[in-house]
């Protein structure tokens, strides 16, 4: 497949290459923090204070599911006076016991790894929370727990309902005092993101139009996605999977000052410079830095150095920088700027975003 980056702007290639609406669907994710809020407001969730605070919270989930908890752990910072963890496998942590709260996440309600885990969290009357499709498994196994369960309409794509996952974790921490989350921030984030689809849609040309630059800047090199905090961190963590996913891209991640201990050297490897010689032009790495307006000052002082490394080896860098006051906010814009990008991507290599035939017939041969 050749990368054609005429096809961004054609707006009939466009709606061609993407029957399953995935534009769409990244554009929805500020409807996705209201309708979210509004569900876990409604559900029993406020009451999930009623009996302290835990001593430790653990998130269950794969995929955006994982990435809910790992939102949760970013937003709720170094100040988070327990530890949050999520766990992307069939069993808990042997330490977890009935003081922790273990949430339970689940688009489908039917994920066997999440189900397992819930099942497990039962069984040593750990504290629940579920979230995930109505009438599922998991809305079964919250029932006869007691539990609250917050639902997830199983509507379109699972990748792009990632903030109808998070927003329950969120309002939960709220609950239980560990971040200041009223509605002012929920409505300030879904207004940014709301601002971001309009820079990005698919009417917009690549000159301007952010998601389409990026995709341009990615295509046809390595990309190597780095955090400057643990909140961008999972921005780029998300990058990456989505750039797998959307896009049928390979990409790395990481976060500073741990990757420039070790992917760092890559800077000086066979695919640090694009070989003018080859047929194809060649590929190399290409650098994009998550930035974040709390680095910590040595953080900020690596950062200045990478870039000048890596402008000394002709290695080309992006940087990106979320915007916003609540940390919230700031993760937002830089996951909504990579889901659109990889989008992009995917059209311009004239692949469907939604398909992914691998993961699909890999089910099917684990269930065989």
């Amino acid at each position: 497949m050749n990368w054609e980056p005429d096809r961004l702007d054609d707006q009939g290639l466009l709606t061609e290459g993407d029957p399953s609406g995935m534009l769409r669907a990244v554009a929805a994710s500020a409807a996705q923090i209201r309708t979210s809020r509004r569900a876990a407001l409604e559900s029993a969730l406020p009451s999930i204070a009623r009996d302290g605070r835990p001593r430790a919270i653990v998130v269950a989930g794969l995929g955006g599911a994982g990435t809910a908890g790992d939102i949760l752990n970013a937003v709720c910072g170094y100040g988070a006076p327990l530890p949050v963890l999520t766990v992307r496998s069939y069993r808990l942590p042997g330490w977890i016991g009935a003081t922790d709260l273990v949430i339970v996440v689940s688009r489908s309600g039917r994920t066997e790894e999440t189900l397992a885990v819930a099942a497990e969290a039962v069984r040593r009357g750990c504290r629940l929370l579920a979230v995930g499709g109505p009438d599922s498994p998991l809305q079964a196994v919250a029932r006869q727990a007691g539990a609250p369960f917050v639902p997830v309409e199983p509507d379109g794509s699972a990748r792009a309902a990632l903030w109808s996952l998070t927003v329950p974790l969120i309002v939960a921490a709220a609950e239980l005092g560990l971040i200041v989350a009223g509605e002012d921030v929920f409505e300030e984030t879904a207004r940014r993101l709301e601002d971001i689809a309009h820079r990005c849609r698919p009417a917009s040309e690549s000159f301007i139009n952010p998601g389409k630059s990026l995709a341009m800047e990615i295509a046809e090199t390595v990309p190597m996605i780095w955090g400057s905090t643990p909140l961008t961190a999972v921005a780029a963590r998300r990058w990456a999977s989505q750039l797998n996913e959307n896009g049928k891209y390979p990409a790395t991640w990481g976060e500073i000052p741990g990757s420039d201990h070790s992917q760092l050297a890559v800077l000086d490897g066979p695919l640090a410079r694009r070989d003018v010689f080859a047929d194809d032009g060649g590929r190399a790495v290409r650098l994009f830095v998550l930035r974040d307006v709390e680095e910590h000052r040595q953080v900020t002082r690596r950062c200045e150095a990478v870039l000048r490394l890596a402008e000394d080896r002709d290695v080309r860098v992006t940087q990106v920088t979320g915007e916003g006051t609540h940390p919230l906010e700031r993760l937002a814009v830089l996951i909504e700027l990579g889901d659109f990008a990889s989008t992009y991507l995917a059209l311009g290599y004239g692949i469907d975003p939604s398909a992914v035939a691998a993961i699909t017939e890999l089910k099917a041969r684990v269930s065989q």
